[in-house]
């Protein structure tokens, strides 16, 4: 081999060597979001209901104390499997007065412990966000949250 690494030498390893990354990175973009795509998402579970409660999250801004699959604030617990926590996956309308139950008795008014503040919400508003965090549950996580408790 030669002692010397000429310009040209160093041209082609470098564009070559740019030019295999490249590919690489484009061959794992493609693959990644095909797996997105095709597998982890409900596409038939997505309604106009699940719409709603998705617009209902982000216009009270409850990713502001609550995390979504990982996604959002520490201060208030993860929502991304709560139906599942709750054992109402399977059942909107369990879910939904469940969640309604919940959402009525915010704040508790207990001293010293964080409060979920009263939002007023609608039963329409509340019945969308119970649709959308049952929609959320059946994401394929790749097990994320890692526990039980999110």
């Amino acid at each position: 081999m030669r002692e010397v690494l000429t310009k040209s030498m160093a041209r082609n390893i470098f564009f070559g060597g740019s030019l295999f990354f490249i590919i690489i990175f484009l061959l794992l973009s493609l693959q990644s979001h095909r797996y997105i795509v095709t597998t982890s998402t409900d596409r038939a579970g997505l309604t106009a209901s699940v719409a709603h409660g998705k617009r209902v999250w982000e216009h009270n801004a409850c990713i502001n104390c609550h995390t979504i699959l990982g996604e959002g604030a520490y201060f208030a617990p993860e929502l991304g499997n709560v139906m599942t926590r709750w054992g109402v996956e399977d059942d909107p309308e369990a879910a939904f007065e469940t969640l309604k139950g919940w959402m009525e008795a915010m704040p508790t008014g207990i001293e010293g412990r964080r409060q979920m503040p009263q939002f007023n919400l609608s039963d329409e508003d509340i019945r969308g966000l119970s649709d959308f965090l049952i929609w959320t549950n059946r994401i394929r996580t790749q097990d994320w949250p890692p526990n039980e408790a999110g």
